[in-house]
């Protein structure tokens, strides 16, 4: 059950204990799974058991593959029940840590704005795409809520345009422009006696609709599966009937990277790499009832690890560390292919 279900659907108190459950079944994805049960917890409005699940996670921090990001919606969901000061102190502390991913700086930048600091809000915006969206290529989908968040907020300062707003604007899909939908004086239509402008208003806030209901389409990547050398190794000497599907390592990754610049090619959005490992394959085939030399459970498995929230976005930025593990630049690794 996603978190975006509407509360007339679904008990999202009983959720969030099942989805506490889950985690104890599956340790390998606790960090995936608690996060989803405290996104229930605050549409629940128990925000202080949220938090709770916040620091669990947090209480070790070296386990965690997005620190940060626990960290941004801890201070976003302290916020919202009037623990101001800690928030603002973990949202500073976030800014200050950097991070590459670009879901906290999207967080901590939306909770500044949700409460009225609208300058601190475009600082932390552009701070993010200072940092993230360096080299000129094309950013990535995970990016683009950055970009449009920046551009709402400026607007409503009454900011002049500038490169990055001209950016948003061009990867903007929805038939009706960001300067439209971030119009300050938009609300005041909703008050107004003339059919027309009540008209024009739906039609806009039905384009808004429409692209958040986009963006919400895609609870996780389209994911390719990569095997590590040591697990290849591993899965191909316990399961031989699987090397026709890796005569490699090296050509196995050279395959996902051109696999996912087909994909990307053709279209398909939101792209993103799992990685595998034997025991957690095998764990898979015996819940399906299937034996792991079975090449169709392959990408099945795939996406049940990004259905868990295992996925890393591809592509990544030409300066980030590449997704093979070879501990090169992707710009001078795969990226250069």
């Amino acid at each position: 059950m996603r978190p975006d279900t509407p509360a007339e659907n679904v008990d999202h108190t009983a959720e969030a204990a099942r989805l506490e459950r889950t985690a104890g079944l599956y340790p390998e994805d606790a960090e995936a799974l608690l996060l989803r049960a405290a996104a229930h917890l605050e549409l629940a409005g128990d925000r202080p058991a949220a938090t709770t699940l916040y620091d669990r996670l947090l209480s070790s921090p070296d386990s965690l593959e997005g620190p940060a990001l626990v960290r941004a919606l801890k201070a976003s969901n302290l916020w919202e029940y009037d623990h101001e000061a800690e928030a603002r102190a973990i949202i500073d502390g976030v800014r200050a840590a950097a991070p590459r991913d670009p879901a906290p700086w999207l967080i901590v930048a939306e909770a500044l704005e949700a409460h009225d600091e609208l300058e601190a809000a475009a600082e932390t915006f552009t701070e993010a795409a200072r940092l993230l969206l360096t080299d000129g290529a094309e950013p990535p989908y995970a990016t683009h809520p950055l970009l449009f968040g920046r551009h709402r907020v400026r607007r409503m300062l009454g900011l002049a345009h500038d490169e990055w707003d001209t950016l948003a604007d061009t990867l903007h899909a929805s038939p009706v422009s960001l300067d439209e939908l971030h119009d300050p004086k938009r609300v005041w239509s909703l008050g107004s006696d003339n059919p027309a402008e009540l008209q024009a208003e739906i039609s806009r806030l039905q384009a808004e609709l429409g692209a958040y209901r986009e963006a919400l389409s895609r609870p996780f990547p389209v994911a390719v599966l990569h095997w590590p050398t040591s697990e290849l190794e591993e899965l191909l000497s316990a399961y031989p009937g699987l090397a026709a599907e890796y005569p490699s390592h090296p050509e196995h990754l050279t395959t996902i990277e051109s696999a996912l610049r087909e994909l990307s090619s053709s279209g398909t959005p939101n792209l993103g790499i799992v990685t595998g490992t034997v025991p957690s394959y095998e764990a898979f085939a015996a819940s399906e009832g299937s034996s792991p030399g079975d090449s169709t459970l392959l990408p099945q498995y795939a996406t049940t690890l990004a259905a868990r929230g295992r996925a890393v976005a591809w592509p990544p930025q030409r300066a980030a560390e590449c997704w093979c593990g070879s501990a090169q630049i992707y710009g001078g690794c795969h990226g250069s292919e």
